[in-house]
């Protein structure tokens, strides 16, 4: 077994789950071997959902290797990207984004459980608790400032959660985006976006920004586009869940 193939990938650890991410150096021998080894790791053996992210390279034998594997395929990924160094047009309106300590946990949970509410992602395998638990312990004690509400005329209407990927110092991500039902489709989600992504720039000092979507989530391709990213690859996600 190559425990070297572990130091070519990307982990992402957090409450209930480990993602592995990063895949498209690899070989379809070198993926199928992978999976192999984290399906039988004693490390993540009580681990509630294991998920592997396959890029299109990859052929239908890897793939059917991974499905054997008891890994079944769960949606499909767009990854794109955008140089924060190069100047955007900013929309005018700012919205006021509260961080935890000016909002308490539990409102921010239930803007957030809200924002989720009609997704076009796949479903979410944690709960609200658990997600959060996720986040304290993904990225940090920095939660506090990523975790941010977005106000406008004093009511909540939504969260942004912008944050450096665990790992790096410039690579910005925004963990979670979106708004409340009756917020939506009246022009705001670019320009909340936006000011989601100077804030990765000028605050949390990033350089650049990554960000994923399912291929049907068409409204935040739209954001993508309409700020700028540019399109990277497009990707599986296999999971693998604990029989209970």
């Amino acid at each position: 077994m190559n425990k070297n193939l572990y130091n070519s990938v990307k982990f992402v650890i957090g409450e209930g789950f480990v993602t592995i991410e990063e895949t498209g150096t690899l070989s379809d021998c070198e993926l199928m071997e992978l999976s192999n080894q984290f399906v039988r790791d004693p490390n993540f053996k009580e681990v509630k959902n294991l998920t592997l992210l396959v890029p299109a390279k990859f052929g239908k034998g890897a793939r059917n290797y991974i499905k054997n594997r008891g890994f079944k395929p769960h949606d499909e990924v767009y990854f794109v990207q955008k140089d924060l160094q190069k100047g955007w047009k900013e929309c005018g309106h700012l919205f006021q984004l509260r961080p935890l300590g000016e909002v308490h946990e539990a409102v921010f949970k239930e803007i957030w459980h809200q924002s989720m509410e009609g997704s076009l992602n796949a479903p979410q395998s944690l709960n609200m608790d658990e997600q959060m638990e996720s986040v304290k312990k993904e990225i940090g004690p920095s939660y506090i400032s990523t975790c941010l509400t977005v106000y406008e005329k004093g009511q909540p209407i939504g969260v942004v959660m912008p944050h450096i990927e665990p790992g790096t110092t410039e690579e910005g991500r925004i963990f979670y985006f979106g708004l409340i039902p009756e917020a939506r489709g009246k022009g705001k989600s670019t320009a909340v976006y936006s000011q989601g992504l100077a804030l990765l720039k000028d605050k949390f000092g990033a350089s650049y920004s990554v960000g994923a979507t399912s291929i049907h989530n068409k409204p935040m391709l739209r954001v993508f586009e309409k700020c700028g990213f540019d399109y990277m690859d497009k990707v599986t996600v296999y999971k693998r869940s604990l029989q209970t």
